[in-house]
């Protein structure tokens, strides 16, 4: 009979999604804190917006997007970190993520490497993954800061290196990389002849410090990602922009109309109104996720919870107690009433840590840390009685 090919049947399920499904299958409520998504409405605005779109006519658009959208994103990114962002080097995807899986189709080919932060968003491994290639860690760990190892990078660097993914602020550990540190992997790449995919998505999700275009920095060799869905509350619209060398414009360009044409006028449409409308909603978050991140670390650290303070993004990493697997603690939570990302599901460096969202209530985030430290407390994970028990299509 017919079979996927060998690199599709290569891709893991997603740790997340397990713990997104088990919670959203639970028979009693569970605090959610396991899934990235803002508990904010979309700004009305930007919806009203949707709706005219919607009731002139919905079409087929540029595949890079509406020129004035595109004008609008640029504008945007250069009035905020002073890079050189003209028409003919911005795209508009379907998310980040099409963004991303078209820069890596565009340079990244079969058997060449990709280096990726670790822990990380997996969706970079897995896009590396189809290409044929691999994805070779460089790690944040915990005693750093989750800050990266420029020397580590370097001795990683081979003649089949191609891409330094950089995500800061970090999914999943909050951390905003230091500019030195931004700086020296863009030297890096120069020095190689590499490209850096920079994922900027949380860069209004700043709390301490302040966030670092990388494009600025070497504008033929950084692609800038970027996304509506976290600074707007927009998950669902599916936009998102990238500003790419003037060098990879076409060829990515080309990777988007094969993958869908286009993204949906009526969501670009969306989209443009919310960049260049009211932006009081953007820092209402902000200072909200902020807030948030404040009795979180308070709520942990009062308990004798050593964490690594998260300074963006709405993340924070929850070491759990001594060998403790967190994929088998994540599902044993939503038993007690609590969902949290698995360390596991983000790479090697973090096995025994959970992700806790911070895009949920401050209110959930009490209840959700206090229901934590209660099975902590009571003993946290007993993994000779979890393996014994019945899991049912969690397992």
């Amino acid at each position: 009979m017919p079979h996927a090919t060998t690199t599709a049947t290569r891709l893991p399920h997603s740790g997340i999604r397990e713990i997104v499904d088990l919670a959203l299958g639970a028979t009693s409520p569970i605090i959610r804190l396991e899934i990235g998504e803002p508990d904010f409405a979309t700004p009305a605005h930007v919806t009203e917006a949707a709706f005219d779109a919607a009731r002139v006519r919905v079409s087929y658009v540029q595949t890079a997007g509406v020129p004035a959208l595109r004008e609008a994103v640029g504008s945007r990114v250069q009035r905020a970190y002073g890079v050189a962002a003209p028409l003919e080097r911005v795209l508009i995807t379907h998310g980040a993520v099409q963004a991303i899986d078209a820069i890596l189709s565009a340079v990244v080919g079969a058997g060449d490497e990709v280096l990726v932060p670790d822990p990380a968003w997996p969706n970079y491994e897995m896009q590396t993954t189809l290409i044929g290639a691999k994805a070779v860690h460089y790690s944040l760990r915990p005693e750093d800061a989750f800050q990266p190892d420029l020397a580590e990078i370097r001795r990683l660097i081979t003649p089949r290196t191609r891409v330094i993914v950089l995500n800061s602020p970090n999914n999943p550990t909050g951390t905003v990389m230091a500019p030195e540190l931004v700086e020296g992997i863009v030297a890096l790449a120069v020095e190689n002849d590499l490209l850096v995919v920079s994922d900027e998505v949380y860069d209004e999700i700043v709390f301490d410090g302040s966030h670092v275009n990388a494009a600025v920095l070497a504008p033929d060799h950084v692609a800038s990602v970027f996304s509506f869905s976290k600074t707007y509350a927009m998950t669902g619209w599916r936009v998102g922009y990238t500003l790419v060398p003037e060098w990879l414009a076409d060829t990515v360009t080309r990777i988007l109309e094969l993958e869908s044409s286009c993204v949906s006028s009526v969501t670009q449409a969306a989209a443009l109104a919310a960049i260049t409308g009211p932006q009081d909603a953007v820092a209402h978050m902000r200072d909200a996720y902020r807030s948030r991140r404040d009795v979180a670390a308070s709520i942990l650290t009062g308990a004798g919870v050593d964490i690594v303070r998260p300074e963006g993004a709405f993340y924070l990493m929850l070491p759990l107690p001594a060998g403790t697997d967190s994929r088998l603690a994540a599902l044993d939570l939503v038993s007690a009433g609590v969902s949290f990302a698995p360390g596991s599901a983000f790479g090697r460096t973090t096995p025994h840590h959970l992700r806790v969202s911070l895009a949920t209530s401050e209110e959930g985030i009490r209840e959700g840390l206090s229901r934590y430290l209660a099975w902590r407390d009571a003993g946290g994970l007993d993994a000779a009685a979890f393996a014994a028990a019945d899991l049912g299509a969690v397992r």
